[in-house]
């Protein structure tokens, strides 16, 4: 039985803008949180972008903010306000405190998604570990605080019976998943070793930008797609046969997102290492989003956290059935990449060629 409009959480959605950031950005931010919350189930109410001049150490806001918002979500219904910014555990204690509702900030949003769409047992591991490791430290009455304003996101993944015990054993538990996860890399070394030196292909980019249906439009895999965020959290690989009649393994890796915390990237090494020892990535880029540009950027910040922005890749900037007055610009501004509409199939058969072309050089 899925939740109806009346039982799903209510959110009131808060972003910031300091006078030393562009103010597009931060209002394409706070859409960007809008579909986050959509895909993690939430009825978003009410967005506000407040104008601030620093950050306040207790509240983030400040209380008569912080007093506002916490007048707003009471006569809108809301019972959950979500920032989008990263909050320390005390501003989030002092926040709920004040406001009386819960409290979230960003990065808690991301981590309830990868709870909710991790199916394979090494992704539950890596999302349980990295939501028990960026929770420790604000688990300080946090047990209290959610008894009183309730479940929903921000308390998936372990549960809250997991996160109201004590540090001690959680930090068991750490040290339990972290063994777990070696092993689990372990026999993914061990199935690395078997296919080495066959072709290895990663498609990488950012989240929602049409990854998985580029994959299906090259191998016919047929695998499922959404229009939403984060839909694939579990690395796929399959293999297909091109025109060389080569055989190419090629893998649909985890989405990026701007202003990952780099805890998170570290923590998802298992996903995310087919795209570290592929030799080829395919970068996919969603040509009509409004910032193309930014998302490439957001994209590259990852790459280059994970030590491969130097290696060999191909920008694929795919719906383009969705955007051709950007197509000319993008062509001069990267030359050697390829343009496509993966739903109905442009753009693929050059794409193919690309990467022949890239093992036979």
């Amino acid at each position: 039985m899925y939740p109806t409009e009346e039982t799903r959480e209510k959110a009131l959605l808060v972003g910031v803008h300091f006078p030393y950031e562009e103010k597009w950005e931060k209002v394409d931010s706070l859409e960007e949180l809008q579909n986050l919350s959509k895909t993690a189930g939430v009825v978003v109410v009410e967005k506000l972008l407040q104008n601030l001049q620093r950050p306040n150490p207790r509240s983030f806001i400040g209380k008569g903010k912080a007093d506002e918002l916490g007048a707003i979500s009471s006569s809108l219904g809301v019972n959950t306000i979500i920032f989008d910014e990263e909050l320390s555990p005390s501003q989030v204690a002092n926040l709920q405190s004040i406001t009386g509702e819960k409290v979230i900030d960003r990065t808690e949003l991301i981590l309830d998604i990868f709870a909710q769409h991790a199916h394979t047992k090494g992704a539950q591991i890596e999302v349980e570990l990295t939501q028990l490791l960026y929770r420790l430290p604000r688990l300080t009455g946090k047990g209290v605080v959610l008894s009183r304003l309730g479940g929903g996101i921000g308390t998936r993944g372990p549960g809250e019976t997991k996160l109201e015990t004590d540090r001690r054993r959680i930090r068991a538990r750490i040290r339990t998943l972290k063994k777990s996860l070696k092993d689990i890399e372990k026999a993914k070394m061990v199935q690395s070793r078997r296919r080495e030196g066959m072709r290895r292909i990663a498609i990488v980019g950012y989240t929602n930008a049409g990854k998985t249906s580029v994959m299906n439009a090259i191998t016919k895999a047929g695998l499922k797609t959404d229009d939403q965020l984060f839909s694939t959290l579990d690395a796929t690989t399959r293999v297909f046969t091109s025109g060389d009649r080569k055989k190419y393994l090629i893998t649909d890796t985890v989405g990026f997102i701007r202003r990952l915390p780099h805890g998170i990237v570290s923590s998802f090494h298992s996903t995310l290492e087919e795209a570290v020892i592929a030799d080829l990535r395919l970068h996919v880029v969603d040509v009509s989003h409004p910032y193309v540009e930014f998302q490439i950027s957001a994209g590259n910040e990852i790459l280059e956290a994970l030590g491969v922005e130097k290696k060999p890749s191909i920008y694929v900037f795919n719906k383009i059935d969705l955007a051709q007055d950007e197509v000319g610009y993008l062509r001069r501004r990267f030359p050697n990449s390829v343009f496509t509409s993966a739903v109905n199939g442009m753009g693929i058969d050059e794409l193919r060629e690309m990467i022949e072309g890239f093992y036979k050089n």
